[in-house]
Parts: structure tokens; sequence; C-alpha cells
């Protein structure tokens, strides 16, 4: 089985891949394309349940299990904004390169950064257990969580946020996973309110996220 980064090296291996990541994201893109075709889908959906245009029907409840092994749910998150992404702790790039990303934003963004929790959601229960995600975790910053679960319960916070993902088989019996990379930013409600992609590099979520609302005490 193909082995991960060494905890030391997620970082400087995803400054490294940055630029790297048009030449080796094909099946990345594919993903991308699928989600946007669902996320259009979702914001369809969603203006025709509520009345309203343009509002997005992105999230919802969960219940997941997170690197410290304690049971959580969305509702541990309200009060707060979530930056979520999902991706798996064996992704050779894209997803240490926007975990990454999401550190730098929020350095940049300073003290209001304390209200704004980057999570991350595998996509690959069955390899990335509470044991697995913690460490590496830890080398993007204390403040991100990590959440896993059963395949269902992965499946269906996958469908709640219209990601995409899908296993792919490789030589030797081992796979990794082509999956859709999109930023999801939701409110202290727990509601959508914006998405990044991995295009946009640290500077300009960070500028976004210095707009947003104050959190009420």
């Amino acid at each position: 089985m193909r082995s991960r980064f060494a905890p030391s090296s997620y970082v400087l291996a995803a400054i490294l891949l940055i630029g790297a990541i048009s030449v080796s994201g094909t099946l990345w893109q594919l993903g991308e394309a699928r989600q946007a075709q669902m996320a259009q889908a979702g914001s369809q959906s969603g203006s025709q349940s509520s009345g309203q245009t343009g509002v997005a029907d992105v999230g919802g409840p969960f219940s997941l299990i997170d690197q410290d092994g304690v049971r959580r749910t969305d509702q541990d998150f309200h009060g707060r904004y979530m930056l979520v992404f999902f991706g798996f702790t064996y992704c050779p790039d894209v997803c240490p390169t926007t975990l990454a990303i999401l550190s730098a934003a929020l350095d940049e963004v300073g003290p209001a950064a304390e209200n704004i929790v980057p999570v991350l959601i595998t996509v690959d229960p069955a390899r990335d257990t509470p044991e697995a995600l913690k460490p590496y975790l830890s080398s993007f910053g204390p403040n991100f969580v990590g959440l896993t679960g059963t395949e269902e319960e992965i499946a269906a916070v996958a469908d709640a946020y219209h990601a995409y993902y899908e296993i792919v088989e490789s030589e030797g019996g081992d796979y990794t996973l082509n999956h859709s990379t999109a930023i999801y930013l939701m409110g202290p409600d727990g509601k959508f309110v914006n998405n990044y992609s991995l295009n946009m590099g640290p500077d300009e979520i960070a500028e976004d996220l210095k707009r947003l609302p104050p959190v009420k005490s």
C-alpha cells in the first residue's frame, strides 16, 4: 500500500504542489465538473422549496466521529463559521494543498479566525480512522477538526453538501479516490454562505473571510 507523506512534510509538500495541481488534476477536474452539476441542482431545489431565488440547498444535520474519537454533530459547530472540505489523508496533492491554503488564509484573518472552524470530512472512512486523522491534521494547525464515520454516514453528509467522490482502483489492490474540491463556508446558523475554489489562494479567501459579520456572543 502506498505510504503517505511524513507528518513533518505535509505543509511543505502542499506548498510545492500548489503550482502543480493543474498538471496532475485530471480526475479532480472530472470531480469538479460533476460537483458543479450537483451544486446547481441543489441550488435550484433549494430555491423551489424555499420560494426564494438563489438560496443554495447545501449542508444539513450530521453525526460523525472526530479525530479524538468523540461523536460530533452539526449542532456542535453552531455559533461559529465552518469551512468544510471533503478529502482524505492518502490524497497525494489536492487535499494537503487545500488544507495548507486554509491554514494560511486563517492566519491572515487574525483573531477573528477563532470563530471559524476548518473541518475535513473524510471520503475514505475505511482508512481514515480517528487515529489516522489526528496526526495528519495536526500538521496544519491546532484548530482543524477531522470527521469520519461509517460509509453510510459519510455518503449521507456528502449528499447533503452535493460533494462528489468515487473510488478509483489501482494496481496491487490499492485504491485512491476522485473527489470534488470545493470549500464550503457555513454560517453560525449552519446554513450555506459561500464556497471557495482551490484556485483562489489564501489571500483571496482571507479577504472574503475578513468581511464576514462578527459572531454574536
